[in-house]
């Protein structure tokens, strides 16, 4: 049997290398999955182009980042990425509902096929990509400043005695608390407003929604401005977590779209759901189990190899493979969405 010491050894491996990084992507891909989720619940399309919008709404934040750190102004301890939210989410948003006015709108009053919208989405995802390489290029960008660590390695090894250290960056509690309100927020306005009540009725059944007094060019704004609203957060707080590149939001479409598909297309519950099961699936299935496997065994069988089920390079291939199977045994997702 392992010594107690060891147990614990290997639960801070875990919590350090797997928990933590897990659940702060879970949160980014489920904030990714609510933005596709409304879109498709309440417009009845699958938008190819938010991933783009994710990475469009991240531009806004790092340049007016940049320019508050020009002025001097920063968050503290805190990255000032937060402050430059407020204002990238509302150029953002009014990009949307621009797209939406000059693209969408005119396959939705002609009642053009689903299909026609999705592949009018895909144009509008090479156009919001051109548009992010043109003003950020395309290497790598970091902007996160403030404090780096909310919990240190080394502080947390001297006051434990273990030999394993947990490292808590600031990000990845922003990320959880961030998501937490968002979420939060998101529901209670769904479920307890007036417009939200309209937007679930309008996304059940349109043309009793319509008898009923609901505006849907109202209907259709809102859902746009809550999608930016998404895609901006859920973006920032990806690029603050790793970094900014134009090509990875693209990337990042699969996973998303995952993950709405797992829990329930147009269900918002099930994005939320779904991002944390995908997320927990692709860092679970990559990660080297190695160490963890020599502090629970003996040392006759510890473990030589890295224990890994799969390279990190098929990290997405794990969302590809769940899509699949998902779509193969339960189209409608864990709590029933509409079927694709």
């Amino acid at each position: 049997m392992p010594e107690t010491i060891d147990i614990l050894n290997a639960l801070t491996l875990m919590t350090n290398f797997v928990f933590v990084p897990a659940l702060a992507y879970g949160s980014q891909l489920a904030l990714g999955a609510l933005g596709v989720t409304l879109v498709f619940g309440i417009l009845r399309f699958a938008n190819f182009a938010h991933g783009d919008l994710m990475a469009f709404g991240t531009t806004m934040t790092i340049l007016f980042t940049w320019a508050l750190q020009a002025q001097g102004i920063t968050f503290g301890v805190l990255p000032t990425a937060l402050l430059a939210l407020v204002p990238a989410i509302i150029v953002t948003a009014v990009a949307a509902i621009l797209i939406d006015k000059s693209v969408f709108s005119f396959y939705r009053k002609r009642k053009a096929a689903p299909v026609v919208l999705v592949i009018a989405s895909v144009g509008v995802m090479f156009m919001l990509s051109a548009i992010v390489r043109f003003i950020m290029g395309t290497e790598d960008r970091r902007f996160t400043d403030g404090e780096r660590f909310v919990v240190r390695a080394l502080d947390f090894k001297k006051w434990s005695g273990l030999d394993e250290g947990l490292a808590i960056q600031t990000t990845q509690a922003i990320t959880v608390v961030v998501t937490l309100i968002v979420v939060t927020a998101l529901f209670i306005f769904l479920n307890r407003t007036r417009t939200g009540k309209a937007m679930r009725a309008y996304s059940d059944n349109e043309d009793l929604a319509l008898l009923s007094g609901i505006n849907p060019d109202r209907i259709v704004m809102i859902t746009w401005i809550i999608a930016a609203v998404l895609a901006t957060i859920a973006g920032t707080l990806y690029g603050l977590d790793k970094s900014f590149k134009p090509f990875t939001y693209l990337q990042l479409l699969l996973p998303i779209f995952a993950s709405a598909i797992v829990g329930g297309i147009g269900q918002p519950i099930g994005a939320v759901v779904g991002g944390y099961i995908i997320a927990f699936s692709e860092v679970m299935l990559t990660y080297a189990y190695k160490k963890f496997g020599t502090y629970l065994l003996p040392d006759d069988l510890a473990p030589s190899g890295l224990v890994q089920f799969l390279g990190t390079d098929y990290k997405f291939a794990i969302s590809f493979i769940i899509l699949v199977v998902v779509l193969l045994i339960r189209p409608t997702g864990i709590f029933k969405g509409k079927v694709l």
